[in-house]
């Protein structure tokens, strides 16, 4: 059996992967999916918060799992924006994680912030078009009247219903410091890229973009929209449980 350490992507929490995280336990497996800290808070909260930072914490589940495990193997995903905190946990502490999964989420190479790889994406105006500033500019919010359309289109309507009353304000900065990865480090690491080829968020092309740019990755395609814990969750249990290191 083999321990998860989950991490949700922006205006999101941990509960995000309710769905999958009872599948996963169901099959015996350990199952830590927190919230960010700084999601949702004030602007002093939200200007505290750094990638740095979260990226040490993500860091500290994992080991603080492998130590309740025995040294079972680690596994740590990230979602979304959630991508920059497992690169980045990857990087300071590759000895507390056997492999990354990337969910529809940011595998960008090293010197590249989240800000940067935006220019080079096709055009998302429906989902540009949900965000606005928060606290002063130190974070962000999306419509969640509107969001439902772009994060889970494909998702069952009761479980999106459910999820965007619970969206929190996105803390900026994460966004634009650029990612720190070294192949001694983080790519030593095995890695699993889960492809949603319906997001609406981040799309399918610049999700095989980000692929050619970072290589070595298995890649997992789903049909799926950009929540699969929601859309799928079966088929994104499967591809964690079937990234486990044998």
């Amino acid at each position: 059996m083999a321990g998860f350490v989950l991490i949700h992507g922006s205006w999101h929490g941990g509960w995000c992967f309710d769905p999958v995280a009872a599948l996963l336990r169901s099959k015996g497996h350990t199952v830590v999916a927190p919230t960010l800290p700084g999601m949702g808070g004030d602007e002093a909260e939200l200007r505290g918060v750094t990638l740095q930072g979260w990226g040490a914490y993500a860091a500290q589940q994992c080991l603080d799992l492998k130590a309740e495990l025995g040294g079972a193997p680690v596994v740590l995903a990230g979602h979304s924006r959630g991508g920059l905190v497992v690169s980045t946990a990857a990087e300071q502490a590759p000895e507390a994680i056997d492999a990354l999964v990337y969910i529809c989420a940011m595998m960008l190479p090293d010197g590249m912030s989240r800000a940067a790889f935006k220019a080079l994406e096709d055009p998302t105006p429906d989902f540009d078009a949900l965000i606005s500033p928060v606290a002063n500019g130190a974070g962000t919010m999306v419509d969640p009247a509107q969001a439902g359309a772009v994060f889970a289109q494909l998702s069952p309507p009761e479980l999106v219903a459910a999820a965007l009353p619970r969206l929190l304000a996105e803390p900026h900065g994460p966004r634009s410091t650029p990612i720190r990865v070294t192949p001694e480090r983080w790519g030593r690491l095995p890695r699993t890229y889960v492809a949603c080829t319906e997001d609406r968020t981040i799309p399918i092309t610049s999700q095989r973009k980000m692929q050619a740019m970072s290589t070595g990755a298995k890649v997992v395609t789903l049909h799926s929209d950009h929540s699969p814990y929601l859309c799928c969750p079966v088929e994104l249990a499967q591809a964690l449980i079937g990234a486990i290191p044998a």
